[in-house]
């Protein structure tokens, strides 16, 4: 390569990155909505199963996210990171439990007790930035036992 080939690809490189440096913090200014609405009502589950479910649970699925840094701020992984709470609060949210109706309830315990057994709540990527929120065998255990005693009204219906 001839020395003025070598310097294009050199501007080149400082080009791309120095646009690319510009865009990221550029998006930076895009806002976004980290928001906890008010919560309407607690699962109630006994204090050591509540511990569980607001180490390991709580930040997606229920209206007391802790929105920890980096990750909740800088973009594009906080883009990600909202659009998990906001699906996760759609599925199940626990800060709304009292409004679920009995078909709605009997369903979510069942999807409680399922995940749980199959180990995909938390999810894996979560758990990188949150270990902490690590499910041991006794976690998993107290949450299905938890979940199986719940007595829902129409848990007995399709």
């Amino acid at each position: 390569m001839s020395t003025w080939q070598l310097l294009l690809e050199g501007i080149r490189w400082r080009w791309v990155f120095l646009t690319s440096l510009g865009a990221l913090l550029l998006i930076q200014a895009i806002p976004v909505g980290r928001t906890n609405p008010p919560v309407e009502s607690d699962v109630g589950a006994p204090a050591p199963v509540a511990a569980i479910l607001r180490r390991a649970c709580y930040d997606c699925h229920s209206n007391e996210t802790v929105w920890s840094a980096p990750q909740s701020y800088v973009a594009p992984a906080s883009w990600l990171v909202i659009r998990d709470v906001r699906q996760g609060r759609r599925e199940l949210n626990f800060s709304r439990w009292a409004s679920y109706d009995g078909r709605r309830l009997a369903r979510k315990v069942k999807e409680i007790q399922d995940q749980v057994n199959r180990g995909s709540m938390p999810p894996r990527l979560y758990l990188l930035a949150h270990p902490e929120a690590r499910l041991s065998d006794a976690d998993r255990a107290a949450l299905v036992a938890w979940a199986s005693g719940l007595k829902v009204a129409s848990a007995s219906q399709p």
